[in-house]
């Protein structure tokens, strides 16, 4: 057989009721398509004031009314808009994905080019099938000598038109809803949808019930020449008045708009003040926490963008740090958290955004184009970035103050977004141990080499001081060691429980050393890519190890008998304790108190974190001895000495238990059956010194 070519043949007979199922995910979107077609209509009259071609009458405002009626089960849409003709009917309406507002802009590309009008598909009227049985249109065209259409249509392939009497130029939609859609002709649920999609709209949009007529009552003063007075009402005068009492008059209530036509994101930042800012962040978010700050988008070119950020305040122990960011589309509004335009991270923050030239798809309720959208998020995500660098920058103890707080945004951003991270690097602040804030560069400053005191001498294992010429040289070449390292140190401690960890932390302020406190679960993983991303940076919790700040000086012979006390100790314990993988050193310390301690390598305890963090059967402070761990014994403690003298002596063992558990404890809590050992044996070490 021969190849041959042809064009598709749809029938919309097939396709029509599938249009209607499933355009829309959610049946209630149908408010949001057709009071955003009147708007267009509104902007295409207005345009065509603009550019000469009609005069708005005098007096004209702009706006939509949805009138609903539980007792006709009808909904009745009206705008003021510049309505449609017979022709315009037939051309818009009967011919599925043919748009209207995609018609008008290609006829009047040359004179309007900043076009405000939503509609691209020409599909959203079909959304009103999705909950009506029949739906009819009634429209007058703004053209000259126009008249009236009547359109109706029961969800076929078949529809009626034929002139109508109506004289306003605009558009009536009448929707006769099915029987399972009724809640729809609830004005309180109308409300609620109308408020979902349509609080920022352009133009003012009315609710009202058939039939219901709202009143209010007022004083006769208050009146004014547009109230519409439906009956007098005169107090009667009390005997001890000495006045006429005030005529009050019961008065047709105005209408409000259910609307605001100017929200905050479409103004300048300068023109907005701290109040309104609040009032808005009140009002869309039902939160009544003050927000930290927030960050106002407005741009114009390459895209048009605008949009408010707030930073909220949250208890990490007790919320979940879940935000919502709206997405609106030329103030219609389209979803929430799309994380196509949003950056993952910024999604905990609340907000709304603005962008009308967003590729969105037939429903809009997905995105097309990812290249453009890409950019869109880059962007956000840079203005973040501009605002918060600017803050520390200029702000610094405004930055400080809300650091607590925002931080979690901001390495959560650092994790998700390698070009955040790396305009944010300079700009993270760490909390030392005595609450002060520095930034990575100030932690990572070279500080003044701390010697010491300048007479001490090392010292044997006795504990005599050797004569300074023995130990001359090679002190002199520790100390030019030390200060090359001290210069290349890159080091940054820290801690993540100042309370587990306050026998490390007095060390630490003794020695003059300085540590940051990482307490938040997100801090272990962020510290790892702060590494990755910064040459040499080296992030150590303060018990990973010992460094010689801690440790007295000892000549070489000291060392030598060092290192075979350590041979020793480290049989006695592994019998006492019964570990025989248990990995023990003996360091002559400064502070003679301590005992004993456990150092747990950095790397085995971020091990230890990343099993946690997926669920596995992480190590635990009970079964030490596994590499990376250390029971670290002072030499320059009398307990530890006592062991050393007394082998085999009757208390070896209770010592060893005891020192060793008292490491632990300073880790972390002991489990149950350890933590009763460790009770009942510190009772009998009392006991034997009674």
């Amino acid at each position: 057989m021969a190849a041959k070519q042809g064009n598709l043949s749809i029938n919309s007979e097939n396709i029509f009721p599938i249009i209607k199922k499933w355009l829309y995910s959610d049946h209630d979107i149908f408010y949001r398509e057709l009071v955003s077609n009147g708007c267009d209509a509104i902007t295409k009259l207005k345009k065509l004031e603009m550019m000469g071609e009609y005069t708005l009458p005098e007096g004209y405002k702009p706006k939509i009314t949805v009138e609903v009626s539980p007792e006709d089960k009808t909904i009745r849409i009206v705008d003021n808009g510049l309505g449609m003709t017979a022709e315009e009917v037939e051309e818009y309406i009967t011919q599925i994905a043919f748009s209207g507002a995609t018609d008008f802009i290609e006829k009047y590309k040359d004179k309007a080019n900043e076009d405000q009008i939503i509609g691209h598909f020409g599909l959203g009227f079909y959304s009103a099938f999705m909950v009506s049985e029949v739906v009819e249109i009634n429209t007058l065209s703004y053209k000259e000598g126009a008249k009236g259409v009547h359109w109706s249509c029961d969800g076929g392939t078949q529809y009626t038109m034929e002139d109508s009497d109506r004289s306003e130029v605009g558009t009536e939609i009448i929707l006769h809803v099915t029987e399972d859609c009724l809640k729809f002709c609830n004005k309180y649920e109308a409300e609620e949808v109308l408020k979902k999609y349509c609080s920022f709209m352009p133009y003012e949009i009315y609710l009202e019930k058939k039939g219901e007529e709202l009143t209010q009552t007022i004083d006769e003063d208050e009146k004014e020449d547009t109230d519409i007075v439906i009956e007098e009402i005169v107090p009667e005068k009390k005997e001890d008045d000495k006045d006429e009492p005030k005529k009050r008059l019961k008065i047709k209530k105005r209408p409000e708009p259910l609307n605001d036509t100017t929200p905050l994101w479409s103004k300048h930042p300068n023109d907005c003040t701290k109040e309104e800012y609040q009032d808005f962040y009140r009002k869309v978010f039902h939160d009544y926490k003050e927000p930290l700050f927030w960050i106002h988008l407005n741009m114009d070119y390459p895209f048009n963008l605008k949009g408010i950020l707030y930073f909220p305040k949250i208890n990490l122990e007790f919320e979940s740090i879940e935000g919502v960011i709206k997405l609106y589309n030329n103030q219609v509004f389209i979803a929430d958290n799309i994380k196509e335009v949003i950056p993952e991270y910024l999604m905990l923050l609340k907000g709304v955004i603005d962008c009308p030239d967003l590729p969105l798809n037939v429903s809009r309720s997905a995105l097309q184009n990812d290249g453009f959208v890409k950019k869109i998020s880059e962007y956000i995500s840079k203005k973040v970035a501009d605002k918060l660098s600017g803050m520390c920058k200029t702000e610094r103890e405004e930055y400080e103050k809300y650091w607590d707080d925002i931080s979690p945004f901001i390495k959560y951003g650092c994790l998700k977004d390698d070009k955040f991270c790396e305009k944010m690097t300079d700009y993270i602040l760490f909390k030392n141990l005595d609450g002060k804030y520095e930034s990575l560069p100030e932690c990572l400053e070279v500080k003044p080499i701390d010697t010491g005191d300048s007479e001490e001498k090392a010292e044997d294992q006795d504990g005599n001081k050797v004569e300074a010429e023995v130990v001359e040289d090679t002190a002199e070449e520790e100390k030019t060691e030390g200060a090359e390292e001290e210069k290349k140190d890159k080091k940054v401690y820290y801690v993540t429980d100042e309370q587990q960890q306050s026998q490390y932390i007095a060390m630490f302020k003794k020695a003059g050393k300085d540590a940051v406190v990482l307490k938040d679960q997100i801090d272990q993983p962020f510290i790892t890519q702060l590494e990755s991303k910064n040459e040499g940076v080296k992030f150590m919790r303060i018990d990973a190890d010992l460094t010689d700040d801690f440790k007295a000086k000892t000549s070489k012979k000291a060392q030598e008998e060092l290192d075979a006390q350590t041979e020793e100790l480290s049989k006695i314990f592994k019998k006492a304790i019964k570990k025989d993988n248990l990995a023990v050193k003996v360091e002559k310390l400064k502070n003679k108190d301590i005992s004993s301690m456990i150092t747990v390598s950095e790397e085995t305890r971020r091990m230890q974190d990343m099993m946690k963090m997926y669920s596995m059967q992480g190590l635990n402070m009970g079964g030490m001895g596994k590499e990376g761990y250390t029971l670290v014994l002072n030499a320059n403690n009398k307990l530890v000495q006592k062991i050393l003298e007394d082998k085999e002596g009757d208390n070896v063992q209770l010592l060893c238990e005891q020192l060793y558990d008292l490491a632990l404890i300073q880790n972390g809590p002991l489990d149950p059956e350890a933590m009763s050992r460790f009770v009942a044996r510190s009772n009998k070490i009392m006991g034997l010194l009674l």
